[in-house]
């Protein structure tokens, strides 16, 4: 077995991937370009939000633009123990002492299993035009394999026809991190065998949802799974075992393919793709040295499932340094890359950060940070993580599936939640967006992380990330400003 180089180890997963993941490693605090912003600061003022364009100079997007914002079923449903849910690696690991901030668990969460009718209200009265949620696997398959859980199935049966009723286009994640425990037991994604497991649970949701839910998501962010999961253990199943990572990631991305194929046997019309968490490398300087280090940093962090996916193959110098003897090379078998890039209808995009190399390959900030520290705010690598995948993999239709940061919100007496920061952040992200838009990327819809504050994988409930505020003791929702905002753009078709 090769000796996993220093790239492999927890540094190189840090920062964590997505607004679904603030608990990853930080970067290396020596060599810190730009002081980091709290959220107080992001949030000051609202003269940080500029006044709203002109008629003459909005920025007005595709008549049929999906709007939208997403969630995810650990962090928003709550409702454990209800209906014959299983245990999922989340609930173990967040259950464990030391694991999360506060040892805040999703048990509860935003309590949206039994108040989902409600918040399918509020996502009308917010104007959506797509909602981008996750399937509960536990929920579906208690033990991961079997027979379906009814009362689970019939859960998301309502909350599809309920979006159907509002007009809203349900956009469904099969998987958002929620493993069964009973399969982490079992080997979890370091066995073959549970992606295979993965196909036959997404061939009974196809079956009982196909011809309601227009669009798919296979697997969400693998790489976040790989990196936080398996290099810094920030996450379920809390392991740091580099040699494994990468056997997970090409099981990950196995199962993807897998998902793929099961819905084409339906026959059924509903596009599929899978969720990809993607972070534009820079080198951090202009020495030849750091352009090859961001080179292969890249590969780690987008190549290897951008390419396995799209283009049937991993990165040769991806490969090539984790060595012939890994178990992620040992354990690609013939065929197995004809399925990871059966032919998918669509690719989401996940933005929240980018990243700068140094030539040692490590990593330093250039730009201020929001709540989560991993998080650098660099709306133009919005913009060229867009226009980088039309330019190396062609015309695919695109949606961005998740973008926010965390902001300090408070309730205050009157009943308002101001969040200025948010408002200029989304803001100034859509235009890069359109921007990509405007020079040929066909980017079908933009959905905001997220739609609810919820439960913030290791970081608990400490950070708020949503469009709408919960008050988790009563969990009252309400509208925080970027929400008005938002609104007010889905109305206008425009910024």
């Amino acid at each position: 077995m090769s000796t996993p180089t220093r790239r492999h180890l927890p540094r190189h997963a840090a920062p964590p991937a997505t607004a679904a993941d603030p608990a990853g490693a930080a970067l290396d605090a020596e060599a810190l370009d730009a002081e980091a912003l709290d959220g107080s600061q992001l949030d000051e003022p609202a003269d940080r939000t500029a006044p709203a364009p002109s008629p003459a100079t909005r920025l007005t997007f595709p008549p049929d633009f999906g709007w939208g914002a997403a969630t995810s079923a650990y962090q928003i449903e709550g409702a454990a123990k209800d209906d014959g849910r299983g245990e999922s690696v989340w609930d173990t690991y967040s259950r464990a002492p030391g694991r999360t901030r506060n040892g805040d668990t999703g048990d509860v969460a935003a309590d949206h299993y039994h108040r989902y009718a409600d918040d399918l209200d509020l996502m009308r009265d917010l104007g959506l035009r797509s909602y981008r949620f996750s399937i509960s696997w536990p929920r579906i398959q208690p033990d991961g394999t079997g027979a379906a859980n009814q009362r689970g199935l019939d859960f998301y049966r309502r909350l599809v026809d309920g979006l159907h009723e509002r007009g809203i286009a349900p956009m469904a994640t099969l998987f958002h991190w929620d493993l069964p425990q009973t399969l982490q037991d079992a080997g979890g994604w370091e066995s073959r065998d549970v992606a295979y497991r993965f196909a036959d649970y997404a061939d009974i949701v196809f079956a009982a949802l196909g011809d309601r839910v227009p669009v798919w998501l296979t697997v969400n962010e693998p790489k976040t799974v790989v990196q936080n999961g398996y290099l810094s253990g920030h996450h379920a199943p809390g392991r740091q075992d580099p040699d494994a990572a990468y056997l997970v990631a090409h099981h990950l991305q196995l199962a993807h393919g897998l998902a793929v194929r099961a819905l084409r046997a339906t026959g059924g019309t509903g596009r599929i793709g899978p969720a990809f968490n993607l972070h534009p490398c820079y080198p951090a300087d202009d020495s030849p040295a750091a352009a090859e280090a961001a080179r292969l940093y890249d590969g780690y962090e987008n190549r290897l499932y951008l390419d396995s996916a799209l283009t049937g193959s991993y990165p040769a110098d991806v490969l090539a340094d984790l060595g012939p003897d890994s178990r992620m090379v040992r354990g690609i078998r013939d065929g197995d890359l004809e399925i990871i890039s059966s032919p998918i209808d669509l690719l989401a995009v996940q933005y929240y950060t980018p990243l700068y190399i140094t030539p040692a390959g490590g990593t330093v900030r250039r730009w201020p940070t929001s709540e989560a520290e991993w998080q650098q705010i660099y709306p133009d690598g919005m913009y060229d993580t867009l226009t980088r995948v039309t330019r190396d993999y062609g015309p695919i239709p695109l949606t961005v599936t998740e973008n926010g940061l965390p902001t300090p919100d408070v309730l205050t007496p009157d009943g308002a939640v101001e969040d200025s920061g948010r408002v200029t952040f989304l803001r100034d992200h859509l235009a890069a967006a359109h921007r990509a838009i405007s020079d040929g990327v066909p980017l079908e819809s933009f959905h905001v992380w997220s739609l609810l504050d919820n439960f913030e994988w290791a970081e608990g409930y400490e950070q708020r990330w949503g469009l709408i505020y919960v008050d988790y003791p009563t969990q009252r929702r309400v509208f925080k400003r970027s929400a008005h905002w938002y609104r007010q753009v889905i109305a206008d078709n425009a910024l």
